[in-house]
C-alpha cells in the first residue's frame, strides 16, 4: 500500500464519521466540545455556519450523523448529537450582534427564489451578505416552507421557526408571502439574473382504490391535512382514525390525530416494522402515545355507507426475498381484515409537481417528470435556473435541503461572477497539535463510561391535550454536559511521524482497540488480514506510514480507533501526536474562492 497522504482534505474528514455523514458537514465534535465548556453561543454560531437552522434541526433533523457516530461501535447508543444541537440553541445568548449585517450597497444582481423553505433560505443566507438582491416567493404567508406547514407544533414551535427564519430575512431579503409562482416563463421574463427553485415536493401521493371517491369527505392526504392543522384551519378529527403509511409524515399524522380528538388511532403499514421509513425515534414516540402500528397489511378498499366512510379493508401479506435479496410482498392467503374508522389519513409518499414550469423554457425533464439537475452544482439545463431540496431529487429532509442550498448558492455566485460553476474550490483545512506538555492535552480525552442520557419529555396526559405543547423539553445544562462528555473527540487525530519512531511497540501494547500494527507492507486486501485485529470495514481507510528503519510500515485501522490519545501519551519519542482537524467547506460567502487553495 502507498503511504497515506494526510494532506488530502478528504482523508481525515472521512475519519470524523459524524461530520462526514452530515450532508452540510457540520463540525460536530467541535460544537460538542464548546457545549462541554459551557460556551453555548459559540456552539450555536459554529452550527449556524453550516446547518443554518440549529434550533429547528436540533428538534427535527433525521440525524444521519448519529448512525455514523463512533460511540455506537463501543456501546449501543451514539452520542445525542441532534439534541445537543438544540442545547446550543436553547442556552445561547443574544446572537444578533454576531450575525452578518445587510450590505451597505447591492451588487446589482437579482436572484429569485421560488419557495420559502430551508433550501431557498440557505441560498439567500449565503448570497445576501455578498450584495445580491434575493427575492423569495412562497404561497404561504410566512417563511419556513415545510418546516412551518408540515411539522407539528408539538415537535417544532412557531417561535423557533420565526427566530431562525428571521435571522435570514433580516439580511435585507425581499419576502413575498402568499405569492404563488404559476409560470416559469413569466418569471424568466422578469429578467432575474438567476432563479433558484426550492418549492419542495408539495403533492401527497394518492391511494386510488375502490371507495376513494365515494368516501372522499373523510379521506385526507396527509401532508395537506398537516398543513391545514398547522395553520389552524383543521381543529378536530373523528374518534376512530386510520393512518396509512410508514414514514415520518404518517407518524406526525397519527400523533396529531391523538391531540385533535382521535381516541382510537392506528397506523397501518404494508411493510414490516423494521422496514418502515419512519425514523426509529418517531416510531417510539408514536408507540409511547398508545398508537399501535400494524404491519404487512395492504389497503384494498375504503368501505362506506351512503357516502359516509365506515372503514378500510386490508389484505394480509408477507415478505419473500429472491436470490438477489430483493423483497416482494405476497398474499398470505388469510381472509381480508376490516378495520372500522371515521377518518383516514393517507401518508403513503410525496410527489413533485411542476405544472408551472413550461417545457419550452430550456429546462429538461427526465422520464419521471423531474428536472435534470447536476448533483454537484444543482444546475438545470437552463444556465440561469438552479434547483435544490425536494424539488431537485424528490423528498428527503431538511439537512439535505440546506446542503443543496449551500451548493446552489456557490454555483449562482460563480455563474454571476463569470466563473466556471463546475470548479469547486477546496475546503479550508487546519491541523493543529493539542500537546501542552509531555502528557498533557488541550482537550479532555477521558472517555466517559456513561450511557446515553434520555431527553426529558412532557407528561403524556398533558401533552395529548394541547397540539401546540412541545413534547420534548430538551436537556437541561447538567444533562447536556454529561451527554457532551460521551463524545470521543474523533476530530482529534492520531498523526504519526515515522522519522521519530524507534519501533519499540509501546503504542501497540497500550492501544485498547488493537488498531496499530507494525508489519511488512502488502496489497490492501491481504494486509487487512494481517493486522492485530483484522480490518473488515472497507469503507474506512487504513492509515499507512513508511520510512521506518526496519523497512516495515505502520498500519492503523481508522475504523476502530477511539482517539483516546494513549498511543501519543505512551510514545517515548513523540512519534505520535494528537492533532485537531478542522475542515470548513467552501460556500458562496467564503472570503477566499481560489480553486488552487492549499488543502492543509
Amino acid at each position: 500500500m502507498k503511504p497515506t497522504d494526510v494532506r488530502d482534505p478528504e482523508y481525515f474528514h472521512k475519519v470524523v464519521d459524524c461530520q462526514y455523514a452530515c450532508p452540510a458537514h457540520t463540525n460536530v465534535p467541535e460544537y460538542i466540545r464548546l457545549i462541554a465548556q459551557g460556551r453555548f453561543t459559540d456552539a450555536y454560531m459554529l452550527n449556524r455556519a453550516s446547518n443554518v437552522f440549529p434550533g429547528i434541526l436540533g428538534r427535527t433533523c433525521d440525524r444521519p450523523c448519529e448512525p455514523a457516530c463512533r460511540r455506537a461501535r463501543i456501546e449501543e447508543k451514539p452520542v445525542a448529537i441532534c439534541r445537543l444541537k438544540r442545547v446550543a440553541a436553547d442556552f445561547k445568548d443574544d446572537i444578533r450582534g454576531r450575525l452578518p449585517k445587510p450590505p451597505a450597497s447591492k451588487n446589482g444582481k437579482r436572484v429569485a427564489l421560488v419557495g420559502g423553505g430551508p433550501a431557498s433560505l440557505a441560498v439567500a443566507r449565503d448570497l445576501a451578505p455578498l450584495g445580491y438582491q434575493c427575492v423569495v416567493f412562497d404561497q404561504d404567508p410566512q417563511a419556513g416552507g415545510m418546516m412551518r406547514s408540515q411539522i407539528p407544533k408539538f415537535r417544532l414551535p412557531d417561535s423557533v421557526i420565526d427566530e431562525e427564519c428571521g435571522y435570514i430575512l433580516n439580511l435585507g431579503i425581499e419576502f413575498h408571502g402568499g405569492k404563488r409562482i404559476d409560470s416559469m416563463k413569466a418569471l424568466l421574463d422578469e429578467n432575474y439574473d438567476a432563479i433558484f427553485v426550492g418549492s419542495g415536493a408539495p403533492r401527497g401521493r394518492e391511494l386510488d382504490i375502490p371507495g376513494r371517491k365515494e368516501a372522499a369527505k373523510n379521506i385526507h392526504i396527509g401532508i395537506d391535512w398537516l398543513s391545514s392543522v398547522s395553520f389552524g384551519h383543521t381543529t378536530k378529527i373523528g374518534k376512530r382514525v386510520i393512518v396509512l403509511g410508514g414514514g415520518n409524515t404518517a407518524m406526525d399524522c397519527c400523533r396529531s390525530s391523538r391531540r385533535l380528538g382521535g381516541e382510537d388511532v392506528k397506523v397501518i403499514v404494508r411493510s414490516g416494522f423494521e422496514e418502515m421509513k419512519a425514523s426509529p425515534w418517531e416510531k417510539e414516540d408514536a408507540l409511547h402515545e398508545d398508537i399501535p402500528i400494524l404491519n404487512f397489511l395492504v389497503p384494498k378498499a375504503f368501505t362506506h355507507d351512503g357516502g359516509k366512510l365506515t372503514g378500510v379493508t386490508f389484505e394480509k401479506v408477507k415478505a419473500e426475498y429472491d436470490a438477489k435479496g430483493r423483497r416482494n410482498l405476497v398474499p398470505t392467503g388469510e381472509p381480508d381484515q376490516h378495520y372500522p374508522c371515521d377518518d383516514v389519513l393517507v401518508a403513503v409518499g410525496q410527489e413533485n409537481a411542476f405544472p408551472w414550469i413550461e417545457r419550452d423554457t430550456g429546462i429538461e425533464f427526465d422520464k419521471w417528470n423531474m428536472p435534470k439537475v447536476d448533483p454537484k452544482t444543482m444546475a438545470s439545463t437552463n444556465p440561469k435556473v438552479f434547483f435544490g431540496g425536494d424539488a431537485a431529487f424528490g423528498p428527503k429532509n431538511i439537512i439535505w435541503a440546506v446542503a443543496h442550498g449551500h451548493d446552489a448558492a456557490l454555483s449562482i455566485h460563480k455563474f454571476l461572477s463569470g466563473e466556471n460553476i463546475t470548479e469547486r474550490p477546496l475546503p479550508e483545512v487546519t491541523i493543529s497539535s493539542q500537546k501542552m506538555g509531555i502528557h498533557e492535552w488541550s482537550y479532555d480525552n477521558d472517555i466517559s463510561p456513561d450511557k446515553r442520557y434520555r431527553v426529558p419529555h412532557r407528561d403524556k396526559v398533558v401533552a395529548l391535550k394541547d397540539i401546540r405543547a412541545e413534547v420534548e423539553l430538551g436537556y437541561d445544562v447538567k444533562l447536556a454536559l454529561n451527554e457532551a462528555h460521551r463524545c470521543l473527540n474523533c476530530d482529534v487525530q492520531t498523526v504519526f511521524t515515522s522519522q521519530l519512531c524507534i519501533e519499540c511497540d509501546a503504542c501497540v501494547d497500550i492501544c485498547p482497540m488493537d488498531c496499530i500494527t507494525f508489519t511488512q507492507n502488502g496489497e490492501e486486501a491481504e494486509l487487512r488480514t494481517r493486522l492485530s485485529a483484522p480490518s473488515v470495514n472497507l469503507t474506512q481507510d487504513l492509515y499507512v506510514a513508511d520510512g521506518l528503519k526496519t523497512g516495515r510500515v505502520m498500519v492503523k485501522d481508522e475504523d476502530v480507533c477511539l482517539h483516546c490519545g494513549l498511543c501519543a501519551e505512551r510514545c517515548p519519542t513523540g512519534a505520535w501526536d494528537m492533532q485537531k482537524y478542522l475542515i470548513d467547506m467552501t460556500r458562496a460567502d467564503t472570503p477566499c474562492q481560489s480553486p488552487a487553495r492549499s488543502a492543509a
